[in-house]
């Protein structure tokens, strides 16, 4: 796969060039490029993209108004698309928004309903998520109560900033770390996007949610209690999503919410179905569950990996496995393999790991393996 930080290419910054030397009297395209392209091979993706922006801030006209007059005008003029958002001739758009994007937060903390009006039109030509943050921890009431009027804007793109510019721990994003500590202001907004027609605005939704859901779980079970009651399937994917971490934890409001009770069953395992267990390859196990209920129940089962780690500890992490309903009386018999694989975000260490089920969020079993990172010859 391509690295993202190739999208921040020298074709681009060319294109850029081209667009600004249309608006810039006496704009020295050669040595803007040269200056640009001189050091962005040897930068990482954040990295150029505030090179080309440093740079082009130099080019740019001090006043405030003819500076962004100059950004709006080299925008791509088709927003909203999803397929292609490539720059061209025509204007600039998908990833040359991210400099240009900084541009705004460099410049325009002053002035919020030009900043913001500007923002807005960028993020339909990708997105302004990571740009409207230091306006929100700059001055929040200002910066919500403007985008509280895009809840209802044609564009998909507007609406979805409202709720994930937001966010209080939107990833690679600045922490807003007054909504971290009351995430109440946001609230009016999520409610009035939490139907929206557009899957793209309601996941968004969801992902905030489980944003808040980090700091404040008590608030989340309560909201999807109360957004639970009447839901279409659309809200009810959105509210699952948006707890899937608390129930995850076994949060027992959250559970509740959901109509999930404590079980009531006997489990025997989880069994590991080998002696050795290979990196590379993977752990098979089975579990059988007993009802002892007299009625059906529905359960909600995840495992939990204890993996071991570099200080020879371990550590658990929970993988969704299946929903499923148990009638009164039954027993079910299930196996699951998990892989164990090169992955990017997880180091293996050979030695005893170990697996455990967790249901409705309590947890039943603890089945050590060790894990080989070899086989013998």
């Amino acid at each position: 796969m391509e690295p993202f930080k190739n999208k921040i290419s020298p074709d681009l910054v060319r294109c850029i060039s081209g667009h600004l030397e249309k608006h810039l009297k006496d704009f020295d395209r050669s040595a803007y490029e040269t200056e640009i392209l001189v050091e962005l091979e040897k930068l990482e993706l954040k990295q150029r993209a505030r090179h080309i922006a440093d740079v082009t801030g130099r080019y740019l006209p001090v006043d405030l108004d003819e500076r962004y007059a100059v950004l709006e005008a080299i925008l791509h003029p088709v927003a909203d698309t999803e397929v292609d958002r490539a720059s061209d001739e025509r204007g600039i758009r998908g990833w040359g928004m991210m400099p240009l994007g900084m541009l705004v937060t460099d410049s325009g903390l002053s002035d919020y309903e030009k900043s913001f009006a500007l923002l807005k039109e960028m993020t339909k030509r990708a997105t302004a998520e990571f740009e409207v943050r230091p306006f929100l921890d700059e001055n929040q009431h200002q910066a919500l109560s403007i985008m509280a009027t895009w809840v209802s804007d044609p564009s998909v793109h507007v609406r979805r900033l409202v709720s994930e510019g937001t966010r209080p721990r939107l990833p690679w994003g600045m922490r807003l770390k007054k909504l971290c500590e009351d995430p109440t202001p946001t609230l009016p907004l999520l409610e009035a996007l939490k139907d929206d027609p557009e899957e793209y605005v309601r996941r968004s939704v969801a992902n905030h949610l489980n944003d808040i859901a980090k700091d404040h779980p008590d608030l989340v079970a309560e909201i999807a209690e109360r957004w639970l009651k009447d839901a279409d399937k659309k809200r009810e994917k959105l509210v699952r999503h948006a707890c899937r971490s608390l129930v995850k934890q076994g949060h027992a409001p959250t559970l509740a919410a959901f109509g999930l009770n404590p079980p009531e069953v006997s489990v025997t395992g989880p069994q590991i179905l080998e002696s050795e267990v290979f990196y590379g390859k993977g752990v098979n196990f089975a579990v059988e569950i007993q009802s002892e209920s007299s009625k059906p129940q529905e359960l909600i089962l995840d495992y939990v990996i204890h993996f071991k780690k570099a200080n020879g500890r371990l550590s658990p992490k929970v993988f969704k496995w299946t929903k499923m309903l148990l009638p009164a009386g039954d027993t079910l018999r299930l196996q699951r393999k998990h892989p164990i694989k090169p992955i990017t975000t997880r180091t293996y260490y050979e030695g005893t790991q170990a697996i455990g089920l967790r249901i409705n969020g309590k947890d039943y079993g603890y089945s050590e393996f060790a894990l080989l990172m070899q086989e013998s010859v």
